[in-house]
């Protein structure tokens, strides 16, 4: 794997990586990223349980999709609180509670006796979600050396991918052994039930892990703990970094913010927030607006249009997971290299591009809803186009939306800013997955291919003019940079 940073003359590029106390690091945010595979496994476990839910409990089909849709509502929840709490208890304390929520609402999902205590249940499931989401990407900002930071912050967007995947195939499994999601599984429990009781073994290991892992050092120093953080940071940094400067530098910033008190909430002159947690805010709806949920959730009606049939759907949809997580890959050779900037612009133009062949190619169809058809090639440059964009997306925006969020806002209001953008986040979510039920009902695929097409293109510009380049710099750096700026009452985009 290749490394952004600059080694010493005459070493080895990449020479940093391979240092033991950087292995540390990386074993550190592969755990603290199990809240991603969470958040993955969460979001597509519901898609092979939804059907017989519905016919379980005898749902018309609005019911059916908020009972999907609900968990979102609560993961905007989880974010928004999750950011305040972790000021408070601590980075890893909030990531235990998420990991107790998840795993409680999986056991009560698994035996709810009706639709109404079930949406209950996938809102606390959400809680727990929305908490891990905008933890992880904090704590590995925080625990990470500048030159690993962005390697290692992308760790979260892979994690996200597997655990996509490992619902899929979970939810593959246990259906086909029982003979149907409907059909009695075990002790008497249907398979759609299972489903949900299998996410108890991730929540449980992240549960685990969260106790296991030491708090962050920022955290720490802000609480006075300053031998425990300078211990932490020696750890992951190594001896060719001193680690009582780069607490020293902390405390500095801490020091600053006191005296920057009124400007030490979220706050600010633009819309009655920071100009950078606007920037956070649009990232992370951009990324959401861009449509890439329609693909996951809603897959089975592209994949039947192109002219797979329904048997098939799964396979189809496990292989474009599995290009998600290989393409994720990519950015995390790429991100420390040539930054994250550039591959956010590459990413929306490709994602522009692919998406506006999608709308063009859907033109052609017939039918509406679940009976569209596309005949001849359009099927197949339907089908390119949207593992094109899947490409696209799991090499750029996915990954690196959380990347930019977990660094790019003062120190002070870092996870509070975190959970508000990833609110945000969930709530964009949210919209596009029971919006786009109706518009395919009413307009077809075209429109809203189209609408994702034309976000695409305005993220492209967004991040032309607003989106700051993090690559390399120390998060205590950006601090000084962003409070000159603030006090010149410039925005701090670049």
């Amino acid at each position: 794997m290749s490394h952004a940073s600059q080694p010493p003359q005459g070493a080895a590029p990449g020479a940093e990586a391979r240092h033991p106390h950087h292995n540390k690091a990386i074993a550190l945010a592969v755990a603290a990223a199990v809240g991603g595979f969470l958040f993955g496994f969460d979001s597509s476990v519901i898609n092979g349980a939804v059907d017989a839910i519905g016919e379980q409990f005898d749902l018309g089909s609005a019911l059916q999709g908020f009972a999907v849709a609900v968990a979102l509502l609560g993961c905007a929840l989880g974010a928004w609180s999750g950011g305040k709490l972790a000021d408070h208890w601590g980075r890893t304390r909030v990531m235990f509670v998420g990991a107790v929520l998840f795993f409680v609402s999986s056991i009560l999902s698994a035996i709810a006796f009706g639709v109404w205590d079930l949406i209950l249940w996938r809102f606390m499931a959400g809680v727990g979600i929305g908490i891990a989401s905008v933890i992880a990407p904090a704590y590995i900002a925080e625990i990470a050396p500048a030159a690993m930071r962005g390697r290692l912050g992308s760790l979260q967007q892979l994690a996200i991918t597997l655990g996509i995947f490992a619902a899929l195939l979970s939810d593959q499994l246990l259906a086909t052994t029982a003979g149907g999601a409907s059909e009695e599984l075990w002790f008497g429990l249907e398979a759609w039930r299972w489903l949900f009781l299998v996410a108890v073994v991730p929540a449980t290991v992240y549960g685990i892990l969260a106790l296991m892992i030491p708090e962050s050092p920022r955290y720490l120093v802000a609480r006075g703990r300053r031998d425990e953080a300078q211990k932490i940071l020696a750890d992951v940094l190594g001896p060719d970094e001193d680690a009582a400067a780069r607490v020293r530098e902390i405390e500095h910033t801490i020091e600053a913010d006191k005296r920057l008190e009124e400007q030490a909430t979220l706050r600010g002159p633009r819309f009655g927030l920071l100009p950078v947690v606007w920037v956070g805010i649009l990232l992370s709806v951009f990324q959401q607006f861009v449509g890439i949920n329609v693909i996951f959730y809603y897959s089975t009606t592209l994949w039947q249009a192109v002219g797979f049939d329904e048997s098939d759907s799964f396979m189809v949809s496990t292989i474009t997971s599995v290009t998600n997580v290989a393409v994720t890959f990519i950015a995390i050779a790429l991100i420390d290299k040539i930054g994250r900037r550039p591959l956010l612009l590459i990413g929306s133009a490709g994602m522009a591009v692919s998406l506006g062949v999608m709308a063009v190619a859907f033109t052609q169809s017939t039918g509406t809803g679940d009976d569209l058809t596309l005949t001849g090639s359009w099927g197949t440059i339907a089908l390119v186009a949207a593992n094109a964009f899947v490409v696209f997306f799991g090499a750029t925006w996915g990954p690196l939306v959380w990347v930019l969020l977990g660094e790019m806002f003062p120190n002070r209001i870092r996870a509070a800013a975190l959970g508000v953008a990833a609110m945000a986040q969930w709530i964009a979510n949210f919209l596009i997955t029971i919006s786009f039920p109706p518009m395919l009902d009413r307009f077809g695929a075209s429109i809203p291919y189209l609408m994702y097409a034309i976000f695409a293109a305005l993220s492209f510009f967004f991040t032309l003019f607003k989106v700051p380049e993090t690559k390399g710099v120390q998060l205590e750096d950006m601090e000084s940079v962003k409070v000159e700026r603030r006090q010149r009452g410039a925005a701090p985009t670049r």
